[in-house]
């Protein structure tokens, strides 16, 4: 089984602990805090940005209120509260995605709170908030994707450092890990056979096939690592032996994108999107990639249905004569 609790940082060291709340608010986020972390085993990227939302939140009530908000004070916030908070970031010119990524940060909130009998509160339901235009995964062409794999190498001076970030991103492109997944991995997760067991979101397993290229990259990795490498060690190690830190990783594909002269929405993520998209473009069905990817629901998976809609449309414009036709 994976493990992410190492990675998580603690309430005291997050974002959630600058908002400015009622004594007995502030344990209730806390508790939120760890269960996110510990039970729902969200990501140290989803954590602090819910840590910034929600403090962001609080810093609006309380200059919206007069005073810092409490537990009684959220129970009794009205429709026109809500929409106050729409309007005060709208104002500050953010997005509409980032207001409804806001809204639904709170909702996350105010349904613990419901959930654990702390309070309830039907006007955060009530509430509509502005519809955000469905983006689509931006995947990478196969052609792209294996040159990033197998190139990544090149950009560090250390050669151990190279094969472990070409063992990162095979993971990722060759088995549809989440960057948090494959981090949060130790030695001992790797499989004696070609099938290993991934723990995701929700704490959520699922059987995910171990390719043999991506195996013995993996492998080479581990052989030529200069710490000593243990059951208990994790799998990917930083400079300094310690687990390697996400945005580490994150930085090392930015500069490997620039020196493939990739667009910047090459990252990590687009490579586990890259791996949906191709094996439904190679004729994947949409069940199978919902459980290697782990989605809980099928609606999710369907987004790449459209992924692979619009390579076709766009090989028709493209390719087909008829397509090519002008109107006289």
């Amino acid at each position: 089984m994976a493990h992410t609790q190492s990675l998580a940082p603690n309430f005291e060291q997050s974002p959630l602990a600058a908002a400015k709340v009622e004594p007995a608010l502030r344990l209730v986020l806390a508790n939120w805090y760890e269960w996110l972390a510990h039970e729902k085993r969200s990501s140290p990227h989803t954590l602090d940005g819910y840590g910034r939302d929600i403090t962001d939140f609080f810093n609006f009530l309380r200059g919206h209120l007069g005073f810092t908000p409490g537990l009684k004070d959220l129970e009794h916030l009205v429709t026109i509260d809500f929409r106050s908070y729409l309007a005060c970031m709208a104002n500050a010119n953010k997005s509409r995605s980032t207001i409804a990524r806001h809204m639904s940060t709170v909702r996350t909130l105010f349904k613990h709170m419901e959930r654990e009998g702390i309070l309830s509160n039907g006007a955060i339901w009530a509430l509509r908030t502005p519809k955000v235009p469905k983006s689509l995964p931006k995947a990478l062409t196969i052609d792209d994707a294996l040159s990033l794999v197998h190139d990544v190498d090149q950009i560090s001076d250390e050669p151990w450092v190279g094969k472990r970030d070409q063992a990162l991103l095979m993971m990722l492109y060759g088995a549809g890990l989440r960057i948090g997944e494959a981090l949060s991995l130790n030695v001992s997760d790797l499989p004696q056979g070609d099938v290993f067991t991934i723990t995701g979101k929700g704490n959520k397993q699922r059987v995910v096939p171990l390719l043999a290229e991506v195996k013995t990259a993996v492998l080479d990795y581990v052989h030529s690592s200069p710490f000593p490498m243990t059951q208990q060690s994790p799998l990917f190690l930083g400079v300094r032996g310690k687990r390697l830190n996400p945005g580490v990783a994150q930085a090392m594909v930015r500069q490997a994108r620039v020196l493939q002269g990739l667009p910047q929405s090459v990252t990590p993520h687009a490579l586990r999107h890259s791996f949906a998209t191709h094996l439904l473009a190679q004729g994947g069905d949409l069940r199978t990639i919902q459980e290697l990817l782990g989605h809980a629901s099928l609606s999710t998976t369907q987004r790449y249905t459209e992924v692979d809609a619009q390579r076709l449309q766009n090989v028709y414009q493209s390719a087909h004569p008829r397509a090519k036709r002008t109107k006289t």
